[in-house]
């Protein structure tokens, strides 16, 4: 069978041939883009991260600004020494100082002055629903522990049951304000050294002239109640360092060889005072129970008062309306305007925040209710070897109207302090009690400031 002739097949054309190439190079090219695109990310973000991280190590980003790393979470515990949480029952992080920092003072200033900047209603809600400051739980606590022994704690109770011992960036005494050369001068005796204390009325300052009496030798102690100035004076005035100059103090100290200043009538000169060569000391005592006591002391005792209802007498005296805030603060005359309304609420931020400024300066600030155990503090800062004056019950001018209830010796702590004194929750009626709670609200605050310098130094 012949061969079958060859046929030549033919070629079949492909459409749109030039498309291929076409693609390939796009394919190409976005794959390159895609890569450099990538690469460039992840470099962008790397340096990023870096800078970031470089501005928080060197300070620039506030570690309480939302966009800062948490340096120091709080944990919560048992112990009142430790952090409280926030109203939200979130963990928090301090503003100042990461693990091993530099303290927590910023962070409580700053606690106390946006709580002064609120109303007054809900910055005593705050206070005492939350314990920011963590004296509250602890007060209570205290009293139930001392009632139930029948004797004060020891230091090593509070420590292990009451009040552990702060981190350091928990602690509102730290960075140490207090100049401790001034202290170790007034230990040594140094001429011309001496003792100023600041003395709130009805907050134990008779306690600590007590304490001075006891310890100092009686030439170098004023005749009235720790007053230099009643002497310099002549015999009209006692208890108003304010008006005279530092070079006046510093002679007439110097001079007399005294070496205690109490000043009770006005407040303390945050612009000069601290220039003395002196040691500073001062006593709280809960603002609401201090100003009752003043009312039973003057009036109710007749020293100087004709006025028996608490009402008026406290319409007539905003004069001791946030009297502590206002003896720290130093502010001008007319501050008082400022205690109420949203308008003012960086005036009492700025009132706050001076506050605790001085009182993180004095060397010693004691809380009445506390007294018995201020012991240690009193020897190791001044040097005094008898502070049996801390459990002793002095009052001033005691002739005129002794009370027999059975407290002159403080065998319980606060529990003595608290069967001596008037409950306010019980002696006023409940819109007597907020109005007057209040008109004391800066003073709460700062209460529970100086409360917590006083447990820190202790434990």
């Amino acid at each position: 069978m012949p061969p079958r002739p060859r046929t030549r097949r033919k070629k079949i054309k492909q459409k749109y041939p030039q498309h291929r190439p076409t693609l390939s190079a796009a394919f190409r090219d976005s794959t390159v883009l895609e890569t450099g695109f990538l690469v460039g990310l992840v470099l962008v973000a790397a340096i990023v991260l870096w800078t970031y991280q470089y501005i928080v190590d060197s300070g620039q980003v506030s570690p309480s600004s939302p966009e800062a790393a948490p340096q120091l979470v709080r944990k919560s515990a048992h112990l009142r020494g430790s952090l409280p949480k926030n109203d939200n029952n979130n963990q928090q992080t301090l503003s100042s100082g990461g693990e091993g920092g530099g303290g927590g003072y910023e962070y409580f200033s700053n606690m106390a002055q946006d709580l002064a900047a609120l109303s007054p209603t809900e910055a005593l809600k705050k206070l005492e629903q939350s314990d920011p400051f963590g004296t509250r739980k602890f007060d209570s606590k205290l009293l139930e522990h001392e009632t139930t022994l029948g004797r004060v704690l020891t230091i090593d109770e509070i420590k292990q049951q009451l009040f552990s011992c702060p981190r350091n960036e928990e602690r509102i005494t730290l960075p140490d304000a207090r100049v401790e050369q001034k202290a170790l001068d007034f230990r040594e005796g140094k001429k011309g050294t001496f003792l100023f204390f600041q003395h709130l009325r009805k907050a134990g300052g008779t306690n600590f002239c007590s304490l001075a009496t006891k310890n100092l030798p009686k030439r170098a102690q004023p005749h009235y109640y720790c007053m230099p100035d009643m002497a310099w004076s002549g015999n009209k005035n006692a208890g108003y360092l304010h008006s005279w100059s530092n070079e006046e103090i510093i002679t007439r100290m110097k001079t007399s060889g005294f070496r205690i200043a109490g000043n009770e009538w006005e407040n303390f000169d945050v612009t000069r005072h601290f220039d003395l060569p002196a040691v500073f000391a001062t006593s709280f005592r809960k603002p609401l129970d201090r100003a009752l006591s003043q009312f039973r002391f003057e009036c109710i005792e007749d020293r100087g008062c004709r006025i028996k209802d608490v009402h008026k007498w406290w319409e007539t005296r905003n004069d001791l309306w946030n009297v502590y805030t206002k003896t720290f603060a130093d502010p001008p005359v007319g501050a008082r305007k400022y205690f109420r309304g949203d308008e003012f609420a960086k005036e009492r931020r700025d009132f706050m925040a001076k506050a605790i400024g001085t009182l993180s300066k004095f060397h010693i600030v004691l809380s009445m209710e506390w007294l018995a155990y201020g012991g240690p503090q009193v020897r190791s800062i001044l040097g005094f070897d008898d502070v049996s004056a801390l459990t002793t019950r002095v009052r001033p001018h005691i002739g005129q109207a002794k009370r027999d209830d059975g407290q002159d010796k403080n065998n319980l702590g606060s529990a003595s302090i608290a069967k001596a004194s008037w409950v306010p929750k019980e002696y006023l009626d409940a819109e007597q009690y907020k109005k007057m709670s209040e008109d004391l609200v800066l003073d709460e605050i700062l209460t529970d400031v100086a409360r917590r310098m006083f447990l820190e130094r202790l434990v």
